[in-house]
């Protein structure tokens, strides 16, 4: 299993080891010892699995207390994903970085507290699942504007996103709710 830092150094690729054969594959998604080896030494409480396609995107969603780090595989699909540092103090704040997903790849990412995650979907179905490491709290959760200027995602995308109504109300950056 390898660790890869990203252009924000805490939010990390992983990508595991695969064996595979005519008769499918096995790969390690989750190993405590080796995360913590990596620096990170987290415990997960919730499991999530969301299906969406082609053209939805989800997000860019954090939650200002009970703060969630988020390790993300695909199961089927292929999907962008997007982290944005939202943490003022930080000197990678409002910064975004993302990485292509895949069920073919097995990378996976890991989103620590502090950041808005969100994804879109490439392929025309994608199930992605991820642990957090604290439990979903819907009156403390925000959502960063996807196409906020300010922060300047560039989404591969051919015209508009599929959006929730919620995700479309997003805030700006600079008037969002975010981490000292």
């Amino acid at each position: 299993m390898r660790f890869v830092p990203t252009d924000i150094p805490e939010v990390l690729v992983i990508e595991p080891q695969v064996f595979g054969d005519a008769r499918g594959f096995f790969c390690e998604t989750y190993h405590r010892q080796k995360f913590a080896d990596a620096g990170l030494d987290v415990t997960f409480v919730q499991d999530n699995h969301s299906r969406s396609s082609r053209g939805v995107l989800r997000g860019l969603h954090y939650q200002i207390r009970q703060p969630q780090g988020k390790l993300l595989s695909v199961m089927a699909g292929e999907i962008f994903d997007v982290a944005v540092d939202v943490r003022r103090s930080s000197p990678t704040f409002g910064r975004w970085v993302a990485v292509r997903l895949s069920a073919d790849t097995h990378r996976m990412i890991y989103v620590p507290p502090g950041f808005a995650h969100g994804f879109l979907v490439l392929s025309d179905i994608a199930d992605v699942c991820y642990k957090c490491t604290d439990l979903y709290a819907p009156g403390h959760e925000r959502t960063l504007l996807w196409n906020d200027p300010a922060v300047g995602i560039e989404w591969p995308l051919a015209g508009e996103p599929q959006l929730s109504e919620k995700d479309r109300r997003g805030l700006p950056l600079a008037q969002a709710e975010c981490f000292p």
